[in-house]
């Protein structure tokens, strides 16, 4: 059993569309926005870092100038084996340290190859290095250079941590936005459901009226045999129109069943033959057996949706083709046709290709959610001053 309350969905198809727009435009400012302040932190962090680099590097270098120099005064008469002893022992700091001549060669050295001697502080292959000179060369060291290999390291897990702060703000946002859409589409909605009920008032005051009239008609004697016709296709098409709202409006459970779709397609086109005949409309039909499982209700809200449809958009004198076989069941007319900027729109609810053809604009809105309920493909050719044809593609029946 499947039971159909379109009333009481969170959100309609058109709100979310609506809602993902605004969601992809306000989500869309958020990523510029958070990408632009984590991007201006991220800068500002790492400058920060490299001057406070920059700054304990020529301490530590200018604190082991200082004590080569002390040396210097306290022993002045060091080989050479003693100075590189003395230079090795020296570091007490986290930095791989260099010791180079005036010639820029090694005296003693952690680093290896220096490229530069000219600035005191530059970074290379993301690595610093800090070069503090000394013109007196105390134990024939010219020049004391620094390296540090973690900084890069810290930018990483810096950046790291900035992204993933902007992923949560992001998603924070993102639920915010979500919220606030609904927010903005609540009064659209209670506007929705207020025309909804007022339909479905004005429908049940309408059925005791319709099944008079229908009984009515049927008991009639000795009256003009065109009129009484066209007082019936009247009758059926308020019926017609009837029951398209009550399907839409009122929740009902609808049993599932294998049902032979010919044989409902021809029921429901002798229903609606006075409707056809009194617009002097030629129809030609053209049916092969083949069973849909579906609920029947829903079966023949289809046909007479479609059916109705090529009727109010045909002219008098135009011609109406029903065609089922190879599990496709189509509806061509030669009628108006539809403008192709308004055949997206006329599955919409309410919304109607003619406003001076009457109806309430929810026919093909429910033929839509039927074919999406049940898997049926929907295809639409139509050409203003033309015609139109639906196409329904039934998926096979189990």
């Amino acid at each position: 059993m499947i039971t159909l309350k379109e009333r009481v969905i969170v959100l309609t198809s058109y709100e979310r569309k609506s809602l993902i727009r605004f969601l992809t435009l306000y989500l869309g400012s958020v990523f510029v926005l958070l990408a632009i302040i984590g991007y201006l932190f991220f800068e500002n962090n790492r400058t920060a870092m490299k001057s406070a680099m920059k700054f304990e590097m020529m301490y530590q270098g200018r604190m082991l100038s200082s004590k080569i120099v002390m040396k210097a005064m306290k022993d002045k008469a060091l080989d050479e084996t003693e100075k590189i002893n003395f230079l090795a022992s020296l570091k007490h700091c986290r930095f791989n340290v260099g010791y180079f001549d005036k010639e820029k060669e090694p005296i003693y050295t952690e680093i290896g190859d220096v490229s530069r001697f000219d600035t005191d502080f530059y970074v290379k292959d993301n690595c610093c290095y800090t070069v503090i000179e000394d013109p007196s060369d105390h134990l024939g060291v010219h020049y004391v250079v620094l390296k540090e290999n973690e900084l890069v390291d810290t930018f990483r897990q810096l950046r790291i941590k900035i992204i993933g702060y902007l992923i949560l703000s992001f998603l924070l946002m993102g639920v915010v936005g979500y919220f606030l859409g609904r927010l903005f589409l609540r009064p659209v909605r209670e506007q929705i459901e207020s025309l909804d009920q007022f339909i479905s008032d004005t429908t049940h005051e309408l059925n005791t009226p319709i099944s008079a009239i229908l009984m009515t008609i049927q008991s009639l004697k000795g009256i003009d045999e065109k009129k009484k016709k066209r007082l019936e296709a009247s009758a059926k098409r308020l019926h017609v129109m009837y029951s398209s709202l009550t399907y839409r409006l009122e929740g009902q459970e609808e049993k599932i069943e294998l049902l032979p779709f010919d044989k409902i397609v021809e029921e429901r086109v002798g229903y609606i033959k006075e409707l056809i005949d009194s617009k002097r409309l030629h129809l030609t039909m053209e049916l092969e057996p083949m069973p849909v499982r579906m609920s029947r209700s829903s079966a023949e809200r289809l046909v007479d949706n479609l059916l109705s449809n090529a009727v109010k958009y045909c002219d008098i004198g135009d011609e109406i083709r029903v065609i089922l076989k190879e599990r496709e069941f189509r509806v061509e007319d030669t009628g108006i046709g539809i403008d192709a900027h308004m055949q997206e729109d006329i599955f919409k609810r309410y919304k109607r290709a003619n406003s001076e053809r009457g109806g309430f604009g929810i026919g093909l809105n429910i033929v839509l959610s039927i074919c999406k309920k049940y898997k049926i493909k929907l295809n639409l050719e139509s050409e203003k001053g033309v015609g139109s044809t639906f196409i329904l593609t039934f998926p096979k029946a189990k």
